[in-house]
């Protein structure tokens, strides 16, 4: 998809966020100045943060705990209950192998409030190992959501994302692609397009 200014990019962070379920990590791929934090911007303010959003490019990490109904009420498929109905790819938001009519009503469930959501910039990060020393398995403990920025700079200590978001500078605009990597980034890249987001090719 083609992202033409900021409002449009943090236009797509409030869809993702409308998306989204608890657990979820989330990569962000772009170089500087590509909109990462501009599109968590728009997915925080969209569960209610009201305040400032900067790249903890410094801290590594900024926390926010939000109590919100787009959470509460968000639906995601659940796959123990697929079984296999509907088989799951490496994918972005345009060739997902879901089929929206394959999946039932029965296939849904809806999840608690995620309080716990973590900004991470990880640039100046020297070497992975630090996020040991960070307490990075606390930060993630499968209930908290991730968006991480400078995802590679982890590699190996990270546990691997859900879905990729990769930004890359066009001449008039962004381009932006959803990658999922998982049965549950699937489903919500899936969501995204049954809901009639704005997420179009």
């Amino acid at each position: 998809m083609q992202i033409i200014d900021e409002k449009a990019m943090i236009g797509l962070g409030s869809q993702l966020a409308k998306a989204i379920i608890p657990g979820v990590i989330l990569y962000l791929d772009g170089d500087l100045g590509a909109g990462k934090t501009t599109l968590v911007r728009g997915f925080l303010r969209a569960l209610g943060h009201e305040g400032a959003v900067k790249s903890p490019t410094f801290t590594v990490v900024e926390p926010y705990m939000l109590e919100n109904d787009i959470l509460e009420n968000n639906l995601i498929y659940n796959y123990n209950e697929l079984e296999g109905e509907a088989k799951v790819e490496h994918t972005n938001v345009f060739q997902s192998s879901i089929s929206k009519n394959s999946i039932s009503q029965n296939s849904i469930f809806q999840n608690n409030i995620a309080q716990k959501i973590y900004h991470f910039d990880l640039y100046r990060l020297n070497d992975p190992e630090e996020l040991e020393y960070l307490g990075i398995r606390d930060y993630l403990d499968g209930q908290a959501i991730a968006l991480i920025e400078w995802p590679e700079k982890g590699y190996g200590v990270l546990p691997r994302a859900d879905i990729t978001i990769k930004i890359t500078h066009l001449s008039q605009g962004r381009k932006v692609e959803l990658l999922s990597q998982s049965d549950i980034g699937a489903a919500i890249v899936a969501k995204l397009i049954s809901n009639d987001s704005p997420v179009e090719e």
